[in-house]
């Protein structure tokens, strides 16, 4: 490093530190800053910079931007932003402090090797304890690489967490917990079958940003709902972060996961910051412009609107941050190749500046008309921890939503509740009770039973109440309504009696979740029984809890087959995987109608029987060369014997029977046998399906 770089007033436009041949040009803004300052370290860990820069409003500043151009500085070099001017935050809700070095909200690399959060929230200088970011060239090989195309009604979406994929002992990957043995999985995503990874938050965020109780006993942010760099990767995926090799380890997992078909779906935090409350740090957006980027309460600015649940509410509809929030999206997509973004607590990006609803909220259409968004899936989880509910009136077209009242309405009916068969059959057939009336499609309901927040889907036929005693906060958090059952004993146990209904159970799951219309979206784990011990809101559990054991890919073979046979069936009959919603009529005269539904009878759906637990249907195929369906749920607890329609010029063949034990429950076409007569025994809480077939094969 030079002693000292000669420096230029540089430009306002892009926001972020640019290189260039000549030098680097940085722009940040804060509209209300008085006092600015660039500092420069020759280190992501060191303590002082060597050389500090004071910006002059007459050079420097461009209506809300302030910018300077640094001669000759290297790619590599790290910096940090000091900002002075109004902080009486009660009167101003401005919170300006000499004292803390701030991070760029640009920043495409930043590093916490430093970072202290309690010292840091304390007053006083946090120059030894704070980020840092880095000078990087963005130039990358993409080899041709361009997000994918794949149409939405065939999306099979895999949520899983990077770190906790790869971290269990049992993985047998080079750096585990990072981008890089993510990659080596993807065989395994392959053969499950698998369309998209759901990736759980990858923007860097504060893995200390945890309650003090819980940082008492060691544990730490492990989710990643605490986002403070969106234009980021979270160092901590990387392998050498200190090199700042961010944007390239991405991007090697990008291109690997699209090679190989697979596309990328990024799990985003826009609705809150790492920056939390009153007395939570900070980072950058107070310390640059705390009153353009939170809801602040108007009478008293010093106080944090918050309709997360985690401290403060960004405030998305001004439009600076709305265009910050567009701007980062657009450039994941343009120049990290992602293919879609889920939407964590989507509902705060529909509030306004005065924190009230707004129906059409600028942010949300300004990401569904983005040309550059145009090709990129839009997800939402559409409610937000104030109580604002929006699943089926999510603004926007293209926007699909998780379909909380599908894993409701699953989740009671597998678990044996009565009076359910009509909202049941909605929920199977594309939901268009919340979504046709606004002219949408099914292809808008991301239908899921288990996500990362709550039971695994083992846990969720092991445990009636939550176990989060090890998150230290006394078992208050995480939820109380599970809909879950144990059939008895409460977690572990050795009955096999029980541990045979937990397996079908799952089973029931995968089998009515693919089946469903709409885009169906699985837990990583599930497919092999991962367990949780009834820990509901593994957040701060970076350890063996949560992380992915790869043993059980062999001690349950049983269910992984299961699963991929299921993945393997939807994806060859496009009538599970239609755009437009089922009619119950025929395409043309002399077809079968697109759907029939049926009880234990044929066309006797027992719609209005309080205690009826029985649903079937028929499915015809949308091509000639497409198969018809014909699944049979027996949710009771005793066997039925269900009949199924005649086929004069073709046969039925068992495809699955969740109370068969594997390998006999879910069979290939090929193994597939026929079955005889015009019933079939459904066991006991049981799913069946029917495959019609013009192949000759031995009757059973």
């Amino acid at each position: 490093m030079a002693d000292r770089y000669a420096t230029r007033p540089g430009v306002r436009y892009p926001f972020g530190a640019r290189p260039d041949d000549g030098g680097v040009n940085f722009s940040v803004f804060s509209r209300h800053a008085t006092r600015v300052e660039l500092l420069l370290f020759e280190r992501a860990d060191s303590p002082l910079p060597f050389q500090s820069i004071r910006l002059q409003p007459e050079l420097h500043r461009t209506f809300f931007a302030w910018h300077v151009y640094v001669e000759a500085l290297p790619v590599g070099s790290w910096y940090a932003w000091r900002m002075d001017g109004d902080s009486d935050s009660r009167r101003s809700g401005l919170r300006f402090d000499a004292d803390k070095l701030l991070l760029d909200p640009w920043a495409r690399v930043v590093s916490d090797t430093l970072w202290d959060r309690q010292a840091a929230s304390r007053p006083g200088d946090n120059s030894s304890l704070s980020m840092r970011a880095m000078v990087v060239d963005e130039g990358y090989d993409w080899e041709g690489d361009t997000p994918l195309s794949i149409p939405n009604e065939t999306a099979i979406i895999y949520e899983l967490h990077v770190g906790g994929f790869t971290r269990h002992r049992t993985a047998d990957v080079s750096h585990p917990g990072t981008f890089a043995a993510l990659a080596e999985k993807i065989p395994y995503l392959q053969e499950l079958g698998i369309t998209h990874v759901e990736l759980m938050p990858v923007m860097a965020f504060d893995e200390q940003d945890v309650p003090a109780a819980t940082a008492q006993l060691g544990l730490k942010n492990y989710w990643g709902y605490s986002t403070h760099s969106f234009y980021s990767p979270h160092p901590g995926y990387c392998v050498t972060p200190e090199q700042g090799t961010h944007l390239q380890e991405f991007r090697d997992l990008v291109k690997a996961l699209h090679r190989a078909g697979i596309g990328v779906i990024l799990d985003v935090v826009f609705n809150h910051t790492a920056e939390g409350g009153t007395d939570g740090p900070v980072i950058n957006f107070k310390g640059l412009g705390n009153s353009v980027f939170y809801h602040l309460d108007q009478e008293d600015k010093s106080l944090f609107r918050d309709y997360t649940g985690c401290g403060n509410t960004v405030n998305c509809n001004h439009p600076i941050v709305a265009n910050f929030i567009i701007g980062c999206l657009e450039y994941w997509v343009r120049e990290m190749h992602v293919d879609g973004f889920r939407f964590d607590l989507a509902s705060a990006l529909a509030r306004g500046e005065d924190g009230n609803p707004l129906h059409d909220a600028p942010v949300l259409w300004g990401i569904e008309l983005s040309d550059q968004l145009s090709a990129t899936r839009l997800i939402a989880e559409a409610w937000d921890a104030a109580g604002l509910y929006q699943v089926g009136s999510f603004p926007g077209y293209r926007w699909a939503e998780w379909n909380g009242r599908y894993r409701d309405v699953i989740r009671r009916a597998v678990r044996g509740d009565q009076g359910l068969l009509a909202e049941l059959a909605t929920r199977l057939s594309g939901s268009s009770d919340l979504y046709q009336p606004q002219n949408r499609l099914p292809i808008n309901s991301i239908n899921f039973v288990t996500c990362h927040d709550g039971f695994t889907l083992y846990d969720l036929f092991s445990y009636t109440r939550k176990h989060n005693e090890a998150n230290g906060e006394g078992n208050r958090d995480g939820h109380n309504d599970n809909l879950s059952i144990n059939f008895g004993i409460e977690g572990e146990t050795d009955n096999a009696e029980i541990l045979a209904l937990r397996r079908q159970h799952a089973k029931n799951v995968i089998a009515i979740l693919l089946l469903s219309q709409g885009v169906p979206m699985l837990l990583a784990g599930d497919e092999i029984l991962h367990s949780q011990r009834g820990n509901n809101n593994g957040y701060c559990q970076d350890n063996e809890l949560t992380w992915i054991d790869w043993s059980l890919v062999e001690k349950n073979a049983h269910m992984l087959r299961f699963v991929r046979h299921m993945v393997a069936l939807r994806k060859r009959h496009p009538s599970l995987m239609r755009r437009r919603f089922l009619t119950g009529t025929a395409a043309e005269e002399g077809a079968m109608p697109d759907i029939r539904w049926h009880g234990a009878e044929l066309d006797a759906p027992q719609w209005h029987a309080p205690s009826a637990r029985v649903l079937a249907f028929t499915l015809a195929g949308t091509r000639t060369d497409e198969s018809a369906l014909h699944v049979m749920l027996n949710l009771s607890d005793r066997q039925v014997n269900m009949a199924f329609p005649a086929a004069p010029h073709e046969q039925w063949c068992l495809a699955i029977d969740t109370a068969l034990a594997s390998p006999r429950d879910s069979a290939a076409p090929q193994q597939q046998t026929p079955v005889s007569g015009e019933r079939y025994p459904v066991q006991a809480r049981s799913v069946v399906v029917l495959e019609q077939s013009l192949n000759s094969r031995s009757t059973t």
